[in-house]
C-alpha cells in the first residue's frame, strides 16, 4: 500500500518540488495551496489530490485533511512548509503585517498539525516535518519577524518531539539554506521607512544579500525533497536536518563562534560597520 503525505504550500519551491518528488518515489500526495484552481501541473498526475488549504483558515485546513483521508484513506506524513519571510525594520511594520507573519509561519503551523495529529494517533504512527531555515538557529538583519517564526518553529519541534512519542509520531526539523525558490519574490515581504535614517545603510545592505539568493550557487528545491525522505527513513532521534544550500556551512559559521564574533563576521558579511 501506498503511503500518503500531506504538503502545505505547494504551488511554488520547496512545496511544488517535494510533491513532485515524492509523486515520483511512489507516494500518495495530498498537494495543498491557497489558489488550486490555478495549479496545472500537480493536477495531471495520479495519486495526487490538489486541493485547497490556507494556513490562516482553519476551515480550509480541517476539509483539506478530512478530503485527503477520504481519499487515499490515512496520512502518513505531514510537511508543514507554508510560509513566506517578512524583513525590514521593525519600526516600519504596522501591526497587521507582524501579526500575518506568525499567523502564517507558525499559528498556521501549529493549526495544520492539530488537524492531523487524532488521525495519526488513532493509527499510532505518523510523522511531522516542519520545515524551519538555517534562519531557525541564527538571525540576519532586518529578519526580526522571519527568524522570530522559525526561532519558534524550532522550538515548538522539540518539544512536540516528546510529546508526540507516547503516540509513535515522529517530528523532524528540515533546515534549508540558500534554495533556487521564489522566496526573494513572492514569498518575500520587504517593508521599509525610508524616513529613518539611522536603519538605511542596513536596508541597502540587505537588499543587495538578498538579490543574491537567485545565484547559480543555490541548491535546486528537490535536493530539500531528498533531504525529507531521508528523516523520514531515520527512526534515531535525531531532530534537526540541514538540507542543501550551503546549510551545514552556515549553521557551522553560527555555532563555532560566539556572540561577538558572529555579529562581527555577520556585519563585515553584509558589508556593515
Amino acid at each position: 500500500m501506498n503511503k500518503t503525505i500531506l504538503i502545505t504550500g505547494t504551488s511554488s519551491g520547496i512545496g511544488k518540488a517535494a510533491a513532485k518528488f515524492f509523486h515520483e518515489q511512489g507516494w500518495n500526495v495530498i498537494a495543498t495551496m491557497r489558489t488550486p484552481e490555478k495549479e496545472t501541473e500537480l493536477t495531471q498526475l495520479d495519486r495526487t489530490l490538489v486541493t485547497r488549504l490556507d494556513v490562516t483558515d482553519p476551515d480550509s485546513i480541517h476539509n483539506s485533511v478530512l478530503e485527503g483521508i477520504a481519499k487515499f484513506g490515512r496520512i502518513d506524513v505531514l510537511v508543514n512548509n507554508a510560509g513566506y519571510g517578512a524583513f525590514g525594520p521593525l519600526e516600519a511594520f504596522p501591526m497587521e503585517k507582524i501579526r500575518r507573519q506568525f499567523d502564517t509561519n507558525v499559528i498556521g503551523l501549529l493549526e495544520v498539525t492539530k488537524a492531523v495529529i487524532p488521525h495519526m494517533r488513532q493509527n499510532k504512527a505518523g510523522t511531522i516535518l516542519n520545515v524551519s531555515s538555517v534562519g531557525g538557529r541564527m538571525a540576519f538583519p532586518l529578519g526580526a519577524l522571519y527568524h522570530g517564526t522559525k526561532f519558534a518553529v524550532e522550538g515548538i519541534s522539540e518539544a512536540l518531539q516528546f510529546e508526540f512519542a507516547a503516540c509513535g509520531i515522529k517530528v523532524k526539523v528540515i533546515e534549508p539554506g540558500g534554495i533556487k525558490t521564489d522566496f526573494s519574490g513572492r514569498s518575500f515581504d520587504f517593508t521599509n521607512d525610508d524616513s529613518i535614517e539611522e536603519y538605511q545603510q542596513t536596508v541597502s545592505a540587505v537588499q543587495n544579500a538578498f538579490s543574491s539568493l537567485t545565484d547559480v550557487n543555490a541548491a535546486p528545491a528537490v535536493e530539500v525533497a531528498e533531504v525529507m525522505l531521508k528523516a523520514i527513513n531515520d527512526d534515531s532521534n535525531e531532530l534537526r536536518y540541514p538540507a542543501a544550500g550551503g546549510a551545514e556551512t552556515f549553521l557551522e559559521h553560527r555555532t563555532s563562534n560566539d556572540d561577538p564574533a558572529y555579529f562581527a563576521g555577520t556585519k563585515a558579511m553584509f558589508g556593515l560597520t
